[in-house]
């Protein structure tokens, strides 16, 4: 049975220099900074080339009513958009550059998609190269431009801000989302300086990219104790599936426990709890692929409730094959009907908001 809402909990715009360009504050409304890309490039790789190789897209002007005309033939109500250039954006080493330019972003975004349609929902893109400036920028998107997340990219690279996002660095950051009450997302971002740069093929790349930044981060969220330290605190790993998460569980526990002796411990004093009570505790979710069988292993393990459907339209994919993903979410028979609801609707809502 199709569920009666269907909500998508990740996708994308694509946004271009020019775009944002109009957006930029003095000094740099000048036409020496358009000599430049605005965001790092994500790693060697061009990313269009690919998809003209192989024909996934007859544009990638991501229009807003592009995006609406998508929604309707998916019978999707909304979607919630993340950047593509801006996932670099945590390599940037310019802090003022940061600021500037994600301000930017996040302006655009408001008046270009969620102005035409309150089901274009949006997350900001921050600084987090000053934590003071992330924290007021993600205080005046949501207050002033409705955003319904905050998005940090999964990867700096070593270049940009240079620690775990779980550091105690980033704890204002975090202590003003939870007063905001919206969940802070980390998306895949750059895949340079993982160990992936001597591949050749970016199919390679693409298959390890996503898992091992989010394995990284949230490692750091979950030693640095910051589930403990923010007890409303939502935060979402996106876009690796959920397969890698079973196993996180259980490195984590193990570090917890093998760590600690004789009144010494490996990790931060800010943790007080067992990894996996804070997995099976609902607030640290999961973005899932519509066909991958080892969701059920995790479903075992934490239930349902912290599992949401994303598109991820348009990377990678196109509005065709996000339509192959619903129908093969749906047509699952390892899943209940409470848990496919869950994982098109409520769940989407109870992480980002109604």
């Amino acid at each position: 049975m199709k569920p009666s809402r269907i909500l998508d909990g990740d996708g994308h715009v694509v946004e271009r220099d020019r775009d944002l360009y109009e957006y930029l504050e003095a000094p740099y409304r000048s036409e020496t900074v358009l000599g430049y890309p605005f965001f790092p490039t994500l790693d060697g790789f061009q990313r269009g080339a690919f998809l003209a190789r192989m024909g996934i897209h007859s544009t990638y002007d991501i229009t807003p009513q592009l995006w609406l005309d998508s929604l309707d033939r998916c019978g999707i109500e909304s979607t919630v958009l993340y950047p593509t250039a801006g996932l670099g954006s945590a390599m940037i080493q310019d802090k003022d550059w940061a600021v500037a330019v994600t301000r930017a972003y996040n302006d655009w975004f408001h008046h270009t998609f969620y102005k035409r349609s309150k089901r274009l929902r949006g997350v900001a893109l921050l600084p987090i190269q000053d934590v003071g400036e992330a924290v007021k920028e993600l205080r005046r998107a949501v207050t002033d431009l409705g955003v319904v997340a905050a998005v940090l990219p999964s990867n700096d690279a070593d270049t940009g801000v240079r620690r775990g996002l779980g550091h105690p660095d980033f704890w204002p950051l975090y202590e003003e989302a939870e007063r905001l009450d919206v969940p802070i997302s980390i998306h895949g971002g750059a895949s340079m300086n993982l160990g992936l740069n001597s591949f050749k093929h970016i199919a390679m790349t693409v298959a390890l990219e996503h898992p091992i930044t989010q394995m990284i981060q949230l490692t750091s969220f979950m030693l640095e104790g910051v589930f403990d330290r923010f007890k409303k605190l939502r935060v979402g790993f996106l876009e690796a599936g959920t397969g890698w998460v079973p196993y996180m569980i259980d490195r984590l526990d193990r570090s917890y426990s093998v760590m600690q002796r004789d009144g010494h411990r490996e990790f931060s004093d800010a943790l007080k709890t067992l990894p996996s009570e804070h997995f099976s505790g609902g607030r640290i979710y999961f973005s899932c692929e519509g066909g991958e069988p080892s969701m059920r292993n995790l479903i075992q393990r934490i239930g349902h409730r912290t599992i949401m459907f994303a598109s991820d339209y348009p990377h990678e994919t196109n509005m065709e094959h996000a339509m192959e993903e619903v129908e093969e979410l749906l047509e699952r028979d390892d899943l209940s009907e409470e848990a496919k609801r869950g994982i098109f609707c409520d769940n989407i809502e109870a992480f980002y908001g109604r």
